[in-house]
């Protein structure tokens, strides 16, 4: 697979029917997350806990829409970095570490690595409560086309393969709002020197038929959000 010049790529593909990786390279690289860590954030929130309507509905529009002030808000709640030590030790992760510690308030610098997200999907779907499972996985088969910051959700995975798919895309770099707004219909409201601070990220990653597939990407840095989506959605039209 051609993997663009100057582009940092990591991917995954796991077959469940087949118990194993067909497709990855440099699975342990590690990348910071941008909003894939808001599975891990939803995940330790719902553990032993009821979960009222309220929450329900913030957790749901933070995994379909990818909303960050839900995700900051579950964050501040779950002691920040400590959410994360906490999924590490549930899940087995071997990457995956807490945001700087001098910014702790920033969940989208946690540190991961596709074999991780790949790991997060397995627990997901393999020994989460099923509960749990069923929620998280609803919200993600609901991705919205656009962000909540109005950014497009659509490429990598959603463009790339057909349904059924269940998706957390992210990103991260691009601005605090896109150069071209999303057109679809808006929803409603470790290494650190490794994680390519400065330098836009974006990554597509979730569960298509039966297998998962996670594409984790660094792009140089001033490459516009139009740019890095055609590039991950054409390296996930090659691995799917």
């Amino acid at each position: 697979m051609r993997v663009p010049d100057g582009v940092r790529t990591s991917y995954v593909v796991f077959d469940r029917v087949a118990g194993r990786v067909v497709a990855e390279r440099r699975p342990r690289q590690v990348f910071r997350s941008a909003s894939v860590v808001k599975i891990l954030v939803a995940l330790d929130y719902m553990q032993g806990r009821e979960v009222s309507a309220a929450d329900r509905k913030l957790l749901g529009v933070m995994l379909r829409s990818s909303d960050d002030k839900a995700a900051t808000e579950f964050w501040r709640r779950g002691g920040q970095g400590r959410v994360i030590e906490r999924m590490v030790r549930r899940v087995g992760l071997r990457e995956t570490a807490p945001p700087p510690a001098d910014k702790p308030g920033f969940w989208g610098y946690t540190a991961l690595s596709a074999g991780d997200v790949l790991r997060t999907y397995r627990y997901l779907l393999d020994e989460a409560p099923k509960a749990q499972r069923e929620f998280v996985l609803e919200q993600l088969r609901k991705s919205t086309p656009c962000g909540t910051d109005g950014f497009d959700q659509t490429f990598g995975i959603p463009r790339a393969a057909e349904r059924p798919w269940a998706v957390k895309q992210g990103w991260s770099g691009f601005g605090d709002s896109p150069a071209e707004p999303c057109r679809g219909r808006r929803a409603q409201q470790v290494a650190w020197t490794d994680l390519g601070i400065g330098r836009p990220v974006l990554h597509t990653t979730g569960v298509v038929g039966e297998k998962i597939v996670v594409v984790l990407t660094l792009h140089p840095a001033g490459t516009s959000f139009r740019t890095a989506a055609a590039r991950v959605t054409e390296l996930t039209a090659q691995l799917v």
